[in-house]
């Protein structure tokens, strides 16, 4: 039955070690992470089953699983896609059902985090404070930094789309500039964030402020690494003449996330930057 002709239009997986990899090196990256906060407090690390696991290494080693495993995993999805053909139109729909579910449990997810803010900044005497900011917070000026990182990232949703534009109409040069650039932007992004939190005047811990804050604007600092990530292994594939016009759903993926970075962002700076202002220290 193996060599029978295939009469429908989806697509059976192989049996693959890659949930199992990816399991496992969750797992230790939890533990390793676990412990090596432990070694930090001064505690010695974390104490399980009469063995103590301390420092770094075991955090390392799940992460490496976990990286060992995505490129793996892209991989073989990306065999599936190019050289098998195996992404019929019924499964590329499937396809965009689960990205767009993808995208709506990030949304929940930030919607924690700006719930966490407002119910602070507009309720500041449930929270014991007097007033939003808290006192002796010097926010950032949002005309500063934040309104360039703007900038950056409505930038780089034009170039993403110019991409998306050359690759439907067959122009892989263009695609190939556009990501680049989108890539690049991205990077910006990120250096600049980093650049940002290095001259902040409060702290993540001992204040409700500081947690909302770095919380907030660190894991959407995360998502763009993670989209800066996505769009370079698109990059990768668009150099290597993988997207075609009628085959490009990996990239349309990543626009789609890339678009979502861009749109949280937006929120961040209208709510944090801008309407919970208070006095500032501008970054020098």
């Amino acid at each position: 039955m193996a060599s029978d002709e295939v009469r429908h239009d989806y697509h059976l997986v192989q049996p693959s070690a890659w949930p199992i990899v990816g399991s496992i090196g969750a797992f230790v990256t939890a533990v390793g992470a676990i412990s090596y906060f432990q070694t930090l407090k001064g505690n010695g690390g974390l104490h399980i089953f009469g063995l103590t696991l301390s420092g770094w290494w075991l955090l390392a080693l799940g992460a490496a699983l976990l990286i060992y495993t995505f490129v793996g995993w892209w991989r073989d999805v990306i065999k599936e896609s190019v050289v098998n053909h195996d992404h019929t139109p019924v499964v590329k729909l499937g396809l965009r059902y689960g990205m767009i579910l993808f995208i709506a449990s990030e949304v929940m997810f930030f919607v924690a985090w700006f719930w966490a803010y407002f119910n602070s900044a507009l309720f500041p005497h449930d929270v014991g404070l007097k007033g939003w900011p808290p006192e002796g917070i010097a926010t950032f000026d949002p005309w500063h930094v934040p309104l360039l990182n703007t900038l950056i990232l409505l930038t780089s949703g034009t170039t993403v789309t110019w991409a998306h534009h050359a690759i439907q109409t067959g122009n892989q040069r263009d695609a190939v500039r556009g990501l680049a650039l989108t890539v690049i932007l991205g990077m910006s992004f990120t250096a600049l964030q980093a650049y940002e939190y290095g001259h902040a005047a409060f702290a993540y811990a001992g204040n409700i402020y500081g947690a909302t804050f770095f919380m907030a604007t660190g894991f959407h600092g995360f998502h763009v690494i993670v989209g800066t990530i996505f769009l370079t292994v698109c990059l990768v594939r668009a150099m290597r003449g993988h997207f075609t016009p009628e085959r490009h759903f990996g990239f349309e993926a990543a626009a789609w996330y890339w678009h979502f970075v861009d749109v949280v962002w937006l929120f961040l700076f209208a709510s944090i930057y801008v309407w919970g202002e208070g006095p500032h220290l501008a970054v020098q």
